[in-house]
């Protein structure tokens, strides 16, 4: 999502502008052998047109959610399957261990009972979850349970659930879990800047 860098080593406050948009075959700037997302410049108009909301009119759409029409038999199913493949299995518990994270992964790796599969008619396929999510210390205990079953690891690698670790601290600890082979980071953001609307502050660290 950035436009910019903060360089925060070495203490500077540097900002780095990037381009707005970057070709599909562009050449990224590498982290750890990863291409950096390019991102967007922030739209501040954007972001202060979010505070008029119609109230009324979003209440009746959410009301209808529920009133509309429901995928129903074989499609049902498929969708259910096709929702498993979109979710991440989750363990953030302050006693979690690597034996937890381990039988974790294992559901991950084989989330179906052999008789629901054979009912359903997918026994043999590889449907699983997108990826496991875990906190820091955990990674490598998940990259190595995962290994060559497709299925991503998430770090929660930014001091959740409050976010309110210093910027610094949250950065050395996103680069640790991307060196021990986190596929993806999840990001926890200051929610005071929200309530505050401070949204080139916001902007400013996610983009470091």
């Amino acid at each position: 999502m950035s436009s910019t860098i903060r360089e925060t080593d070495l203490g500077t406050s540097k900002i780095t502008p990037l381009p707005a948009r970057a070709a599909a075959n562009a050449s990224m700037p590498q982290v750890h052998g990863i291409a950096r997302n390019p991102g967007m410049r922030l739209d501040l108009g954007f972001m202060e047109s979010m505070r008029s909301v119609n109230r009324s009119a979003l209440e009746r759409r959410v009301a209808s959610l529920t009133k509309r029409r429901s995928i129903k038999a074989d499609n049902q199913a498929a969708w259910l399957l096709r929702a498993v493949a979109c979710m991440d299995l989750t363990t953030l518990n302050s006693n979690d261990t690597e034996e937890r994270v381990r039988r974790l992964c294992a559901k991950a790796v084989n989330p179906f009972r052999r008789d629901i599969a054979e009912g359903l008619g997918i026994a043999g396929e590889k449907i699983r979850p997108a990826a496991v999510c875990v906190y820091h210390p955990f990674v490598a205990t998940a990259v190595e349970a995962l290994r060559g079953s497709g299925v991503h690891v998430a770090a929660v690698s930014t001091a959740f659930p409050h976010g309110l670790a210093p910027l610094s601290t949250r950065l050395q600890e996103i680069e640790a879990s991307v060196r021990d082979g986190a596929d993806e980071i999840d990001v926890v953001i200051p929610r005071g800047l929200v309530f505050g609307a401070k949204w080139q502050e916001l902007y400013n660290e996610i983009v470091s």
